[in-house]
């Protein structure tokens, strides 16, 4: 593989995923304003949902086996030029009157296809790309910016897009999407090493042996398995409370529905506070107690919200719950990314998220379930109550020294530039720079 400057590849990482967040965003915010003056039924609205979670229940596993026989920079540029062809055939409906909620899903539905794909293979470069020693900084700048556009920037501007039409609002998200295909094609060939393809020529398979050989180095490998459970159970009661926000704030608290937007924000300004302190602080108190910090703090954080009636207590409690799942979510993409062998990391990553982001729906519904049962307070303190006992059952044997003993041997992570031109903390640094209730993960 020919040699890339570090500083060049990673800005193009970089910029490709500020677009492509920038565009999710846009449609965060046109998406369900667009269905909303299509249909006032219920379950129209909520099938919303349904497709947009569907291609990680269907797809996800395939995706990983093919982030791990292509070249993962194709795929990054096939998939988010994919995503913006469909919303743009979307605007274009839109523009000529053509407005019907099947269109809508079709395009959600091809955008949550390509996601699962890029996604994926973007979760596997930084290694290829970066030595070990800097994948918490690099992944703590990739995260803040997502953090950034994804809730400041490009929900605010979506809503303003479709208030002048609804198509100007899908034409700038497929933009964006075509933008970020863009970068991605300026990365360097993240294709299979030649080891790599030759163990594969030498005995071949197909992309089903290929998803079983990936889930089964998932599921035993302990580690890997008991953190995928802990930001599960996050994930769980995040997706169990976060849709009934809105209703415990207006309701008991008593807050106008015009400043609730104070209790989005506040999150996700812990969230990018932790993205940003996470190469500080991790290395300090350890990969451990940061995952302990990721289920306690939460679950003191759901257990304000039932039981309290301060707003300001509930936002503190937020920002910090905010803060620790971002950490969290740094040890995460980094033992993953540490810990696998670079030719099954599209593999290991797929399985992994089938089992963190198979859980939302479920988690939504039983939150729905136990609010409509005992109350809107319930499902709050259901969640601390459960946080607490998943910290006891699973964090337990997640150890720093636990960490440290999966990561593989820096030389199998096949970095696609060598070690001594491997960037300087300035040089990532400077390619950086240019609202879940605790904090969910991936």
């Amino acid at each position: 593989m020919p040699a890339v400057s570090p500083r060049r590849a990673f800005a193009a990482l970089w910029a490709s995923q500020a677009s492509s967040n920038l565009a999710d965003g846009l449609l965060a915010a046109a998406a369900p304003l667009l269905v909303a003056t299509l249909s006032r039924d219920p379950l129209v609205v909520a099938g919303m949902t349904v497709v947009q979670f569907l291609p990680w229940l269907i797809a996800t596993l395939p995706a990983g086996a093919l982030a791990d026989r292509l070249d993962r920079r194709r795929i990054l540029t096939a998939g988010n030029w994919l995503r913006a062809a469909g919303f743009a055939l979307l605007a274009l409906s839109l523009a000529n009157g053509w407005r019907h909620v099947a269109l809508l899903y079709a395009a959600v539905f091809l955008a949550g296809c390509a996601e699962t794909l890029v996604d994926n293979a973007a979760l596997t470069i930084p290694p290829r790309l970066l030595p070990r020693e800097r994948l918490e900084r690099a992944n703590g700048r990739l995260f803040a910016t997502q953090s950034v556009i994804n809730t400041f920037v490009g929900p605010p501007a979506g809503a303003a897009l479709f208030a002048v039409a609804a198509s100007a609002a899908f034409y700038t998200g497929a933009a964006a999407f075509a933008l970020a295909g863009l970068a991605a094609f300026v990365l360097p060939a993240l294709r299979p090493t030649s080891e790599e393809q030759e163990r594969r020529h030498s005995t071949p398979t197909t992309i089903r042996q290929d998803i079983r050989s990936g889930w089964t180095h998932f599921w035993r490998h302990g580690l890997l398995r008991r953190v995928a459970f802990i930001s599960a159970a996050i994930n769980f009661f995040s997706s169990a409370t976060g849709g009934l926000l809105v209703l415990l704030v207006t309701g008991p608290y008593g807050i106008p529905a015009s400043r609730y937007g104070l209790f989005i924000a506040v999150p996700a300004a812990g969230a990018i506070v932790g993205s940003l302190l996470a190469e500080h602080v991790v290395p300090r108190i350890g990969g451990g107690v940061t995952t302990w910090l990721a289920a306690l703090v939460p679950a003191g954080s759901y257990a304000v919200l039932g039981l309290g009636h301060s707003t300001l207590l509930a936002l503190v409690a937020m920002f910090f719950a905010a803060v620790a799942g971002s950490l969290n979510q740094i040890v995460v993409s980094t033992l993953r990314q540490a810990a696998v062998p670079d030719e099954l990391l599209g593999r290991v990553t797929a399985a992994y998220r089938l089992v963190v982001l198979g859980v939302v729906p479920l988690g939504a519904l039983a939150g729905g379930l136990v609010g409509s049962r005992f109350g809107i307070r319930a499902p709050f303190v259901a969640a601390a109550v459960g946080l607490v006992l998943a910290a006891l059952l699973l964090a337990s044997r997640i150890t720093a020294q636990a960490l440290r003993d999966a990561e593989l041997p820096t030389g199998s992570m096949q970095p696609c530039v060598s070690r001594e031109s491997a960037p300087s903390p300035t040089a990532i640094s400077e390619a950086c720079s240019t609202a879940a209730v605790g904090g969910g993960t991936s």
